[in-house]
């Protein structure tokens, strides 16, 4: 809330850098950005991107007030932890990927590829996912949605593939798979 009122918009301006202003209360732990210049990020599918993480965001959060790490953290060690060399999300996590790489550097972690597909998204550009409660698929209609995804993402499976086993067309789609196809596309829509 001091955040807000300070006029911060998100990016924190280093208000506790000197030492904590309230004394007793539970505090974050943030990451001093000051020592990192622009961070370039080349996105197999996005293309370079290039942010500096201290004017972009100021000092993000390790570890949250509450005790719990924060995903920018956490998703680094996971990753290095099981040797992740290649990384693919959603077009909204692209921004944090300069985050991710200032920790890597400041771990000695190596950094992943990255690749940041467009978006699905509903009528209304509300984005598809479990966070917008999006329900489950039931297992006998698997086949239908990943041909369903699959198409969205412009890669049709062929017609005698439309209603095979999930795991026959994974199989096709790792063969087929070309991402390019999608260069330039920022979000997808679902029209059904």
């Amino acid at each position: 809330m001091e955040l807000a009122a300070d006029g911060a918009e998100g990016r924190y301006p280093g208000t506790c850098r000197p030492g904590p202003r309230h004394l007793g209360v539970p505090l974050a732990t943030r990451l001093r950005t000051l020592a990192f210049g622009p961070v370039t990020v080349d996105d197999r599918l996005q293309g370079r991107h290039t942010e500096l993480v201290e004017a972009a965001v100021g000092d993000f959060v390790l570890r949250r007030r509450d005790g719990y790490w924060s995903y920018q953290l956490a998703v680094v060690v996971d990753d290095a932890y099981q040797a992740i060399t290649d990384v693919v999300r959603g077009l909204d996590l692209l921004d944090n990927t300069a985050r991710q790489r200032v920790l890597e550097a400041a771990l000695g972690l190596p950094e992943p590829r990255t690749l940041h597909l467009p978006l699905l998204v509903d009528s209304t550009g509300g984005k598809l996912s479990k966070s917008r409660r999006a329900l489950p698929v039931d297992p006998a209609a698997a086949p239908g949605v990943l041909t369903q995804v699959l198409s969205l993402l412009r890669h049709p499976p062929p017609t005698d593939l439309q209603q095979a086993p999930v795991g026959d067309q994974l199989r096709w789609a790792t063969t087929v798979w070309n991402p390019s196809v999608l260069q330039g596309v920022r979000e997808i829509t679902q029209t059904a």
